[in-house]
């Protein structure tokens, strides 16, 4: 796991410091705050927020794990994996791996995610339609260790992830190269 005490974190509320204090009245239900409506929506409702990828890569990847040795859940995966191709044609879905690749430690599949939008009805159909699999959702900032672990989202059971080359990669990035003249 990245070590949270070594990112900084901008302030929620940068930019919010001249608004006056949220009333303290509750909704009908009695338990809710009531919020005074925004004369727009935030801009995160189109658009990924930095550092998020709004490009090519996307802003987001899943990772639907499955374990290739057990019959149902690889028959389950090959489904959903169909289903999603049909139902979500828009985002982006890779081949359906039948053995560990990368840092991944069983057979699993990729679907990378574009816009809020895809966000908001993918993940919460696959909340409720992964059955017994188990997926890792991600946000694509440039900083692939962090985006695996300190920023990852699990659905199911969380799998040790074999980070050790993504590791090595972001290592040698940080340290400056040495010139074969020198």
């Amino acid at each position: 796991m990245s070590d949270s005490l070594l990112s900084t974190y901008p302030s929620p509320l940068a930019g919010f410091g001249h608004l006056p204090p949220l009333p303290d009245q509750r909704n009908e239900d009695g338990k809710s705050f009531f919020n005074p409506p925004n004369p727009s929506l935030d801009d995160a409702y189109q658009k990924f927020v930095d550092p998020l990828d709004n490009g090519r890569r996307g802003g987001f990847d899943v990772h639907i794990y499955f374990y290739q040795n057990n019959a149902e859940q690889k028959a389950f995966a090959q489904a959903l994996w169909e289903r999603i191709r049909r139902s979500f044609p828009e985002l982006r879905i890779y081949k359906l791996w039948d053995k560990p690749i990368g840092p991944h430690p069983v057979g699993m599949f990729e679907v990378n995610i574009f816009t809020p939008a895809q966000f908001g009805a993918f993940i919460p159909w696959l909340v409720i339609n992964r059955g017994p699999l188990n997926a890792l959702l991600h946000p694509n900032t440039g900083d692939d260790v962090r985006d695996h672990t300190q920023l990852a989202t699990w659905m199911g059971e969380r799998l040790p992830l074999d980070l050790t080359f993504m590791r090595r990669s972001k290592k040698s990035a940080e340290v400056p190269s040495v010139s074969q003249n020198a």
